[in-house]
């Protein structure tokens, strides 16, 4: 193979020409080994290193018609430009400004689209680094292509890269001239919109049918809609009612690179008088292509592929002018002299709307938004939504916006989407308008009727209509596309679906109660008959009972119905939030009747066993019919609260009607509680349970006789056991039963001794198996396989757990009695822990309960056997135990130290002196057993825990460190605290500090808030010893974060901390600190070390620092970057 020296003789450039397709026609081939194009890379990198190879590039570009050595070429000058161009002689920047704009002239019509790019990029990092002062006719030159017609195209092509690459520059500049270049672009901003849209209006009048605009008329355009209301004066709408030109292709091509332009420019610029209102008309203009169906009908019609690339293409205009309008609507600071524009925008928006969702007779609405570019109507969509997050509170105001008929054009274009996805978003924008409605009127009760009054019809059919999505019975074609298996986010696209309308339908019912309530409870009566009704058909069949509908015409009505009720059953649960509180007396008979309702379709499901029927199609109405019985459930749980609210005015009243409601629910409740019912609609059954003896907690609760039942099946050793997550949660409903206080009743008439006894002999019974397991001198341990010891333990300490964490926020007395009753229990558990430490998925499971007691029940525990389990935690996680779990058992190995030190964590944060004694213990685990093991690991397993250990070590013990005496705090200031345990304190900030020196930046993130609550909160920064020790330590390791860029997230919170680090000491910062800093940097000469030290104002407030902070970053990098410029050195290809 030839080899390439940078130097100049013709032969050997066209060999080295050669040498280099060679080479990279081997590269990219299929057979090439990755070894091999290893070798090819580090070749072709060493080529492009040397400050000579340009020349070489300029040669391959004019000569070659590969597209790969045009590339590789381009990334040459690239990396010159980028990276060296400091290094390279003003002689050699002066040909390479002058030979490229030649070379993209010369071939820009022949070069493939992605060559012709990557040169005008080229171009403008040239213009980046030079212009105006050493290449002054960058940006005039620019102008001149754009007014050259021959060049259109490619000014436009220039145009849109310089916006990109000058005014959010993406590579590193210093900020001065990041600054200087926005200025630059900002002066001519006025004239390139001038000339764009000179361009577009040019366009449109050539193509034209009627180019002379036609006088005002007294009419609007079209009688009878709404366009009189929407546009001020009439000739506008005249202007939009033109018919759209039809465009050649060259004159297509040069209005999308106008309106590409347009939208980046309109992304950085700020909303001024540049922004014409002739600009926005012309957008408007192009905004219609987007709507215009006749072109794509045409096109399509004349079969071509031509004509439907053409109409694709006045699709794509339309796409590109509503991207040009939201990058206007997305700015939310508008001077006052733009409000008229946007307006005007508004004004002209709706009227495109409104053409969308016109409805004509050979058209229905939805057929022509099916017609409409897809990327169309979503953009169409985030207009609507910009309009009402951002400017619908501005725009409102106006009495010549009609806000009434934008929400009836609203709904057509919602309720006729094409897909589900676009349903969605407009859904989305129905929920920002709700929010703002409701807050309207919190913020201004006086005219809450007023506004409900002006806003009620659309509200009310809002309603109305998305009841009539979610239902079978009125749009089951498409409902029945949408998906109910595949799980995305937890919830499957139908939940979604029926989710998000949800949300609307609770949302109009917060504004209008009565309305909504009437609205939903006949529809869901309709259902309901259906269901009640379905008992006459069940005849006794020899396997048991059988549904006796089979034609299937009505199992399909049937399914629909059975579908709808159990959509509706889940609104109307949706809704029982706005029964309570304040309206509980008002709304009273409404929840009442919506209570009844759903008591008697509960009891009706479980009496008649709708869930063990069969079925004509069992595949369907099956799962139908279990999934109504588990929602009619669901809703009445939802009614909880106000049961409760109910239970304690019953209270004072005693009415029967609230009993008969609540044993009749039970009744329900308790056939369901069985291993023969299926796990949905057991559930369902528990978490009512759980809701009653919870949250309605009625004194007469534990004397129902269905609660017996359930009473005597759960503590039946001899019962089949239920599925883990039931059996728990029935667990919990009987123990809260006797163990929670009952509403409106004095302290002497809870029952407690008799509630005591009863609820030791649950747990007692729920214990039974697991209390056999403990060892004892008298009968050594039985030995039974190890498998099953592990099932009675996890089967155990699930349930009693759940137990503890239920209780543990509620009354002492409910506490003490819950640990009178596991005590043995905890006994048992600490003595089996030594032996099941090599097991760490039990020993997880242990930890758990642990970690549950010391949070609920640690007083109720009292000290010594507190003590006595910590210790035993202590002796038994010994370094060797530590390295095993961590090193060697995977995630449930930390799954178990992580559990060790959330238990350590409550310990450390109890107040008084009772666990002082353990500190210096728990202090030595994590720095001397668990802080070097982990340290060194990429690993985040075990960091966050151990780290939020050690922060709450200091925050709860500060005095375990700093000894604050009364003189001290008197006399702020004088006297400094005394300083205890200092060695481990130091060990801790040491800790902290390397953690900001590693990548997880989640770990990062959590340290960064700490030490800053400690700040906060102990002044941690000001301490004489972090002060003279640690304080510029810390900054330093930030400051070099921001330097290599490894957590940019954060780049706020870092600048923020350094600032409060540096503001306890400015002095010390500015005179020894920076200095210091800059000379240790590396990289920089020294002349660049006092640019970026003059840079640094000595500003003391927040904001001006962390500027000063950025820029000291940015010019840093920046500076390394220039220098960065390797030697010239000759490399073989």
């Amino acid at each position: 193979m030839r080899t390439l020296r940078v130097r100049e003789d013709n032969a050997s450039e066209e060999a080295s020409l050669r040498a280099l397709e060679s080479l990279m026609t081997e590269f990219f081939h299929d057979c090439t080994t990755n070894e091999r194009k290893r070798e090819i890379e580090e070749l072709l990198d060493n080529f492009a290193q040397q400050i000579g190879a340009w020349r070489l590039c300029l040669y391959f570009l004019s000569s070659t018609r590969n597209d790969y050595v045009m590339m590789y070429s381009l990334t040459v000058f690239e990396n010159l430009i980028n990276k060296m161009w400091l290094g390279v002689p003003s002689q050699d920047k002066m040909e390479i400004r002058s030979c490229l704009p030649k070379l993209l002239l010369a071939h820009h019509k022949t070069l493939p689209y992605f060559i012709r790019n990557k040169l005008c990029k080229v171009i403008v990092d040239i213009g980046r680094q030079d212009w105006p002062m050493f290449y002054h006719d960058f940006f005039t030159n620019i102008l001149q292509l754009i007014q050259s017609p021959v060049t259109t195209p490619l000014g436009l092509i220039m145009l849109k890269t310089t916006s990109e690459e000058l005014a959010c520059p993406r590579e590193d500049l210093s900020v001065a001239r990041k600054e200087e270049l926005r200025k630059l672009l900002l002066d001519q901003v006025q004239t390139v919109l001038g000339l764009l849209t000179g361009i577009l209006e040019t366009v449109w009048d050539k193509h034209s049918v009627t180019a002379a605009t036609p006088p005002p008329s007294p009419t609007s355009g079209e009688s009878g809609d709404l366009l009189s209301n929407l546009l001020q004066s009439p000739s506008s709408a005249k202007l939009l009612n033109q018919p759209i030109p039809i465009l050649d292709a060259e004159s297509e091509y040069m209005c999308s690179l106008a309106l590409e332009c347009l939208a980046h420019l309109f992304s950085w610029i700020p909303l001024s008088a540049s922004i014409t209102p002739s600009l926005l008309t012309t957008i408007f203009h192009f905004a219609r292509f987007g709507c215009d169906i006749r072109a794509r009908k045409m096109a399509s019609v004349n079969g071509s592929s031509q004509n439907c690339v053409l109409g694709q293409e006045r699709g794509r205009l339309g796409v590109l002018a509503m991207s040009c309008i939201n990058e206007l609507m997305s700015k939310n600071c508008v001077p006052m002299e733009f409000e008229e524009y946007l307006l005007r925008m508004f004004q002209q928006t709706f009227y495109l709307l409104q053409k969308i969702t016109k409805d004509n007779n050979a058209h229905t609405v939805k057929s022509r938004l099916e017609e409409l570019d897809e990327s169309y109507v979503e953009k169409f969509t985030d207009f609507l939504r910009l309009f009402v997050s951002v400017h619908l509170r501005r725009i409102e105001s106006y009495s010549q916006f009609p806000v009434v008929e934008f929400l009836t054009l609203l709904f057509k274009y919602t309720f006729h989407q094409p897909t589900h996805e676009g349903y969605f978003s407009c859904l989305d924008i129905w929920t920002l308008f709700l929010d703002y409605l409701t807050s309207k009127i919190k913020s201004r009760l006086g005219d809450k009727e007023a506004v409900l009054n002006r806003y009620e019809d659309a509200l009310v059919l809002l309603l109305t209509e998305v009841l009539n999505r979610i239902q079978f019975r009125y749009n089951q074609a498409q409902l029945e596309e949408l998906d109910d298996e595949t799980l995305d986010d937890d919830q499957t696209e139908w939940q979604r679906y029926l989710r998000q309308s949800l949300e609307v339908v609770a949302k109009v019912m917060e504004l209008l109660p009565t309305h909504a309530f009437s609205t939903l409870f006949p529809v869901l009566q309709d259902n309901l008959e259906v269901y009640l009704g379905l008992q006459q058909f069940i005849v006794t069949s020899g396997s048991g009972h059988r549904l006796n509908i089979t034609a299937e015409n009505d199992c399909r009505r049937l399914h629909c119905s059975l579908r709808d009720l159990s959509s509706l059953l889940q609104a109307v649960g949706r809704l029982a939030e706005y029964f309570i509180g304040d309206v509980f007396a008002a709304r009273f008979s409404d929840a009442l009747t919506v209570v009844e309702r759903l008591v008697k379709v509960t009891l009706y499901g479980s009496q008649i066993k709708l869930y063990n029927i069969e079925t004509a199609v069992p595949s369907v109405l099956k799962p139908d019919l279990i999934d109504v019985h588990a929602q009619s459930l669901a809703a009445l749980q939802a009614y909880s609260h106000w049961l409760a609210q109910y239970c304690s005015e019953a209270h004072r009243q005693n009415t029967q009607q609230f009993v008969t409601l609540v044993s009749t629910t039970m009744d329900a409740v308790t056939p369901l509680i069985s291993t023969k019912v299926q796990d949905k609609l057991l559930l369902s059954a528990c978490h009512l349970l759980v809701s009653l003896a919870t949250t309605v907690r009625p004194v007469f609760l534990i004397s129902i006789p269905a609660v017996q039942k359930v009473f005597n099946r759960i503590t039946d050793a001899s019962a089949q056991r239920l599925v883990d997550k039931a059996q728990v949660l029935v667990c919990r409903a009987l123990s809260n039963i006797l163990l929670l206080p009952w509403p409106n009743l004095p302290e002497n008439e809870q029952q407690w001794p008799v509630r005591s006894i009863n609820h030791a002999s649950l747990i007692s019974a729920l214990s039974r198996d697991y209390r056999d397991l403990k060892p004892n001198a008298a009968a050594p341990q039985r030995k039974m396989p190890l498998e099953d010891t592990k099932v009675i333990i996890h089967q155990t300490l699930s349930v009693l757990e759940d137990i503890v964490d239920s209780v543990s926020g509620e009354s002492t007395k409910s506490r003490q009695i819950c640990y009178q009753s596991l005590q043995e229990s905890v006994q048992v558990s600490l003595a089996l822990f030594p032996a099941f430490i090599h097991q760490s998925d039990v020993t997880d499971e242990m930890l758990s309960f642990f970690l549950t007691l010391f949070r609920g029940l640690r007083v109720q525990m009292g000290v010594p056997f507190t003590e006595q389990i910590i210790q035993t935690f202590l002796n038994m996680f010994t370094r060797e135990q530590l390295a095993e779990s961590i090193l060697h058992e995977g995630s449930t190995g930390c799954r178990v130290v992580e559990k060790f030190l959330k238990i350590l964590q409550v310990v450390v944060q109890e107040p008084g002196q009772v666990f002082k004694p353990f500190l210096p213990s728990i202090i030595s685990l994590c720095m001397e057993q668990v802080y070097p093991i982990i340290a060194e690991r990429p690993s985040p397993d075990v960091k966050a825990e151990l780290f939020e250990l050690l922060f709450r070590t200091l925050h709860h013990n500060w005095r375990y460190f700093f000894k604050s005496t009364v003189l001290a705090s008197v006399q702020r200031g004088i006297a400094e605290e005394q300083m205890e345990n200092e060695p481990q304190f130091s060990a801790i900030m040491q800790a902290f500090g390397q953690s900001f020196l590693q990548p997880d930046i989640h770990l990062f993130k959590q340290n960064l808030f700490y030490l800053e609550t400690l700040n906060t909160k102990q002044k941690l920064y000001h301490k004489k010893i972090f002060r003279t020790t640690m304080l510029f330590q810390f900054v330093n390791v930030l400051l070099q974060v921001l330097v290599h860029k490894s957590h940019d997230l954060l780049q706020e919170e870092i600048g923020i901390a350094i600032y409060n680090m540096a503001s306890v000491d400015f002095d010390g910062f500015f005179a020894a600190f920076l200095p210091e800093f800059l000379t240790s940097c590396d990289g920089v000469d020294a002349n660049q070390k006092n640019v970026l030290g003059r840079n640094f104002k000595m500003d003391r407030d927040l904001p001006s620092f962390t500027q000063n902070v950025h820029r000291l970053v940015n010019d840093l990098r920046y500076y390394r970057l220039c220098n960065d410029s390797l030697p010239p050195g000759t490399v073989k290809l």
